[in-house]
């Protein structure tokens, strides 16, 4: 729960510090005292956007903290924040410029870390709460949130938006799929085509080599018969010299050792020859003329480039042009799986009902159990004989369901219950959400509840009601209320004043924790105005006895 809140140069409040306890804390004082203006404080500290106007005029920078006491789920939340304490401090501060800063026990905090933890702490229903329930939104997540429905809810968004995506992809390939056909047909033809020729990884390069020797073969087999000529004829040969020179050497190194490096090489070049004269032997008994070979080589390598120039490639790119159809045509076959895709749909739609249905039956008990508990508050709150139900009406599918959430009142016995924003009065109205934010929050985990003036349009009998329905409520919350009523603010386990003065010609709030003496005054003046009579003070008291305030 809040355990105090601390408040410096914020609006007209110089310097607060608010301790809190547990139960019902009303606060009230005059028009204009600054009573919402803790809200607002609060409201900085968990996550709430800051104006440059809150600072107070004349400071230098506004500074919030509120302290609370840390259950279990705000422990976990800490935890994957890598945060341990024994208590939590949410500050906010605002400078000139109108530049926030944001801490959680001291550490640099971004506001929307403070919204997530907040969610886990405080549930503040606004003034104009009321006008809000007239919204089928928040009528649904009124019922939502009483049933604990969010986990059955993101399921039901999950399916939601996996079954339209699959939707949109059958739309899509659909609306392609006359495109898709022509381009599968375009790619299939060249394909074809590709085949037809089969073209062979490299071959371009084997077949231009071939070319090239089949094409010069005259000249081939002219050119090696000359050299095998000269390298291996009977008196003038290349090889015949060397061997010669070869022998001559020899019988020199017999004088003379040093020769045997010449000697060495030209035996070397001699066994060269040789070697030459027996490859150009095997090379001339391989190589002849054929016209037809190369004749078919000629009208290979024209098919290849004329298919190539076709393509706008080169012709050793045909091999790899062949496979990328081949890819790119099996890629798109499997896009356009029509079948494939209407099942992913159908599928998708089906998980979207089970998901929905389940939403729906949770939705339905809910809307019985809240109707009934609503319509009992509805007999102590001036509307006897009254009826409140929540009526679930077929739509169409949604990410928050099959239904509509409606809610129905009948203010009156006897007649019957028709949609809450065509027939509730403004008073009406006013009662019927507060009884609905009391029986919610009952179930509610977060610990504290803040009430801001939620008790307009009532008065008399029925904000006595009011205010034992939210001691009632502080039994097992820590609930705030600001008030301007004077049965509400007896009600209160714990009674704060907020006052306005004057100081230099500057207007100060300031918050004040009344004693049993105090409030009596407080309500009287609330009871009587600006004169507080001795009979106001006694009505004041006999409230406060009433309320269970005996001090």
């Amino acid at each position: 729960m809040l355990l105090s809140l601390h408040i410096r140069d914020f609006v007209i409040v110089e310097q607060s510090d608010i301790y809190f306890s547990s139960g019902f804390t009303v606060f009230s004082g005059e028009t204009g005292a600054g009573k919402s203006i803790l809200i607002d404080a609060l409201s900085l500290t968990l996550g709430q956007r800051s104006e440059p106007h809150f600072i107070r005029e004349g400071a230098s920078k506004a500074d919030i903290s509120a302290i609370f006491e840390v259950n279990h789920p705000v422990q976990q939340w800490l935890e994957t924040q890598n945060i341990e304490a024994e208590e939590l401090i949410l500050r906010r501060t605002i400078d000139q410029q109108g530049k926030s800063r944001a801490f959680i026990n001291g550490t640099p905090a971004t506001l929307t870390q403070l919204r997530e933890i907040a969610a886990l702490l405080i549930d503040i229903h606004g003034q104009h709460a009321h006008q809000q329930l007239l919204k089928a939104s928040a009528q649904r997540a009124l019922l939502d949130s009483h049933g604990h429905h969010q986990h059955l809810l993101k399921a039901v968004q999950q399916a939601w938006k996996d079954w339209q995506t699959a939707v949109q992809t059958l739309e899509k390939a659909n609306t392609n799929l006359a495109q898709q056909e022509a381009l599968q047909e375009r790619l299939s033809w060249q394909l074809n085509e590709l085949k037809q020729l089969n073209p062979k990884k490299n071959e371009w390069e084997t077949i231009d080599q071939e070319y090239n020797r089949l094409a010069h073969a005259s000249s081939l087999l002219e050119g090696a018969a000359q050299t095998l000529n000269e390298l291996d004829n009977d008196e003038q040969s290349i090889t015949t010299t060397l061997s010669h020179a070869c022998a001559r050497i020899a019988q020199l190194m017999n004088r003379d050792p040093q020769l045997k490096g010449v000697y060495d090489i030209l035996e070397s070049a001699r066994i060269a020859c040789v070697e030459a004269a027996s490859d150009l032997h095997s090379y001339l008994d391989k190589v002849e003329l054929d016209p037809q070979r190369l004749a078919q080589t000629e009208q290979r390598m024209q098919a290849m480039f004329d298919l190539a120039k076709k393509f706008k490639i080169e012709p050793e790119q045909l091999y790899d042009k062949q496979a990328s159809l081949a890819e790119e045509l099996e890629a798109l076959n499997q896009a356009v799986d029509i079948d494939a895709l209407q099942a992913e749909a159908h599928q998708r739609a089906e998980d979207y009902k089970k998901h929905a249905n389940k939403l729906s039956q949770a939705r339905q008990a809910t809307a019985k159990t809240l109707s009934e508990a609503v319509t009992q508050a509805m007999q102590t709150l001036a509307m006897q004989g009254g009826q409140f139900t929540i009526e679930l009406i077929d739509s169409p599918p949604s990410a928050y369901g099959v239904e509509t959430i409606q809610f129905n009142v009948a203010g009156h016995a006897g007649t019957t219950p028709r949609a809450l924003a065509k027939v509730a009065s403004g008073g009406e109205l006013a009662r019927i959400s507060l009884a609905l934010s009391v029986m919610a929050n009952k179930a509610h985990q977060v610990p504290t509840l803040i009430f801001d003036e939620v008790d307009t349009g009532i008065g008399g009998a029925v904000a006595e009601v009011v205010g034992q329905l939210l001691r009632q409520l502080g039994e097992s919350h820590q609930v705030l209320c600001v008030t301007h009523l004077p049965q509400v603010a007896a009600c209160g386990h714990h009674h704060f004043e907020v006052s306005k003065t004057q100081e230099n010609g500057e207007t100060r709030s300031a918050i004040l924790a009344l004693d049993y003496p105090n409030r009596i005054e407080e309500i009287a003046r609330m009871l009587g105005g600006v004169h507080i009579t001795d009979t106001s003070r006694e009505h004041a008291e006999e409230m406060l006895k009433h309320a269970g305030n005996v001090f």
